[in-house]
């Protein structure tokens, strides 16, 4: 026969003492007795409660959440803590596409440092392939300058070819999860930047076009760009220029559309 407890009573689960489970309740029987071969070891769950209800007992949804045990740490680091803790060895890479004036599509690959968000190679291609793809991390990282680890999304382009000379090179994948561009927040926001800041404002006639306008601005990205992630500085440090050096001059940079502004003495 079920005898009530006093309302609240807190018994701890069976099992050894600080051995809880994420999920399971601080109560062993919660307001009332359960037979010994049914008390003993048992752990209540968040679908314990329909149970209770065959015997009669019926506890709110609000009761079971006070007494459930939450999980307040990951299991394991977060994905942004593994970006900032691997930040000086690791690259990203991505394309994106630009259309020219005839409406010819253009695939632009980009290999992109975290340190510094520093844009390490960049180029143009209209067929591009796993193997020119494999060509153009060769071409970034010197033998004495490979990077740890890669970061990519699935791409189909990144086939069999392309991963065979990554781990030839030593170099480990790390994946971006399916559909999640999130994950290489870094460069997904370079490209963002290239295109907001150049490429919408100009029109691209072919590949040389594109690579003339892409190498005027990534030297104003490059030297003159203010990151805020980077303590307002450029990935090349600027210095600061004190105001006794003169008055302020603007050197238009990438054709005029934007400028760096200097102290220069009259």
């Amino acid at each position: 026969m079920l005898k009530p407890l006093p309302f609240g009573t807190r018994i701890r689960c069976g099992g050894k003492p600080g051995e809880y489970l994420p999920g399971s309740w601080l109560l062993r029987a919660p307001f009332f007795d359960l037979p010994p071969e049914q008390n003993d070891h048992k752990r209540w769950n968040d679908t314990e409660d329909q149970e209770l209800l065959k015997l009669g007992i019926d506890i709110g949804e609000s009761s079971v959440s006070k007494y459930m045990v939450r999980c307040r740490k990951p299991p394991s680091q977060t994905w942004r803590t593994f970006l900032e803790n691997h930040a000086q060895q690791l690259v990203s890479i991505d394309f994106f596409t630009v259309p020219t004036i005839r409406f010819q599509v253009l695939y632009v690959f980009l290999v992109l440092a975290h340190d510094r968000r520093r844009i390490v190679h960049c180029n143009v291609t209209a067929h591009p392939s796993a193997e020119w793809t494999g060509q153009q991390l060769r071409e970034a990282f010197p033998f004495d300058q490979l990077p740890r680890y890669l970061l990519r999304d699935r791409d189909a382009i990144f086939g069999d070819d392309f991963r065979g000379q990554v781990q030839d090179m030593g170099i480990q994948e790390v994946l971006c999860a399916p559909r999640s561009p999130w994950q290489s927040a870094y460069v997904e926001r370079v490209i963002g930047s290239i295109r907001r800041e150049c490429l919408d404002h100009v029109i691209v006639f072919h590949e040389s076009s594109l690579r003339r306008t892409l190498a005027s601005y990534f030297d104003y990205y490059h030297r003159s760009r203010t990151h805020l992630s980077l303590g307002k500085d450029s990935p090349e440090p600027r210095p600061i220029q004190p105001l006794p050096m003169g008055s302020v001059v603007a050197v238009p940079q990438v054709g005029g559309l934007h400028h760096r502004y200097e102290r220069r003495a009259a």
